[in-house]
């Protein structure tokens, strides 16, 4: 969703270094709202959106589609390698292999991406219906530092926070989840549709968690920052 991407690159723009690189990689771009604030923040830095979603190019202003796990880019081409919410959608260890490679010496690295936490009010809720996954499934913080660590990065650090909306009804929930950029990912996917007792079944669970502000909807932002070394 719009909103959870535009809170967590604020997130993200607070751990970038005051130094002007010279050359920017907005990995997984989308709509280019990183590469539009990164540009105003400044505004002589080359900067290049890399998206695997040719729409969300042309949303952009233009860029280049390709998998970040497979850039199609010159080794040491970049000062700074940005990725906001793109890395829960591929191999955190090849697109960190990809991130090393492209960066050059001293280079900085600036990931967000979301962690196991996120949307657990839905996942408890549709628990144990079927022997079937009906909520998104994100790796942990460790796994993270881990494909950091083997493509060689230096400096590293990650930290997670907390960010909470407040939905209506559980329609409005799971039209939240589908807004994140895919209503379902990984483990074996139901081939029908639930029956209208398990949908209650949901809906009874998931009421439970309403508060005043209405139905919540955590997300656990993981940011990691790093540097390629210089040697």
């Amino acid at each position: 969703m719009a909103e959870l991407q535009r809170r967590v690159a604020d997130l993200l723009f607070a751990t970038l270094p005051a130094k002007s690189p010279s050359h920017i990689i907005d990995a997984g771009a989308g709509t280019g709202h990183g590469s539009r604030a990164l540009q105003q923040r400044w505004p002589t830095s080359a900067i290049l959106a890399i998206d695997f979603a040719q729409a969300m190019l042309r949303v952009a202003g233009g860029g280049i589609c390709a998998d970040i796990e497979h850039l199609p880019l010159a080794d040491t081409c970049t000062d700074l390698y940005w990725s906001n919410l793109a890395f829960q959608w591929c191999n955190a260890t090849a697109a960190m292999a990809e991130a090393s490679r492209v960066l050059k010496p001293a280079g900085f690295l600036a990931i967000s991406t979301l962690g196991p936490g996120t949307l657990d009010e839905l996942r408890q809720a549709f628990s144990g219906l079927d022997g079937f996954q009906h909520v998104l499934d994100f790796e942990p913080a460790s796994r993270l530092e881990a494909a950091c660590a083997a493509a060689n990065f230096v400096d590293i650090s990650i930290f997670a926070q907390t960010i909470q909306f407040h939905h209506p009804d559980l329609r409005a929930s799971l039209q939240a989840l589908k807004a994140l950029g895919a209503s379902h990912v990984g483990g074996p996917r139901r081939p029908g549709l639930l029956g209208r007792k398990a949908w209650q079944t949901v809906e009874v669970r998931h009421e439970a968690t309403r508060t005043a502000a209405g139905l919540p909807s955590t997300y656990e932002v993981i940011l990691c920052t790093a540097r390629k070394p210089t040697f």
